[in-house]
């Protein structure tokens, strides 16, 4: 339903305009970051979404504009989450803590112990 106003069309329900989706979810594969997550960012803004065709079947593939190759993900120097999920080694840590959840803690403070890090901050 939209009524008529000199700037164009206009929507009763604005908040319906993204089809009612809500809060899009990582899609990270296995435990590392992928690069068409929707929490994946360029900080060149040379992150392109294009679909390409493999036997067939049409995929979608990351692509570098700035470099004019595929994107290599969370190695690239320029690469980082929006929800500051990825972790140094390019994985993703909404996806580690709900794959591992306590056991993720564990290995941390195992890490802290091992290294002197005993001490609260």
């Amino acid at each position: 339903m939209s009524t008529y106003s000199p700037r164009g069309p206009r929507r009763r329900y604005p908040e319906r305009r993204q089809g009612g989706r809500g809060e899009p979810k990582p899609r990270p594969i296995g435990d590392r970051c992928n690069p068409l997550c929707p929490f994946f960012r360029c900080q060149k803004r040379a992150l392109r979404i294009v679909t390409e065709q493999y036997k067939g079947r049409p995929i979608k593939v990351a692509m570098c504009a700035w470099i004019g190759d595929k994107c290599i993900g969370a190695s690239c120097r320029f690469a980082y989450c929006e929800k500051r999920a990825m972790l140094p080694d390019g994985r993703c840590a909404l996806a580690v803590k709900a794959k591992k959840g306590r056991e993720f803690e564990e290995e941390l403070m195992d890490l802290e112990r091992e290294f002197g890090f005993d001490e609260e901050f």
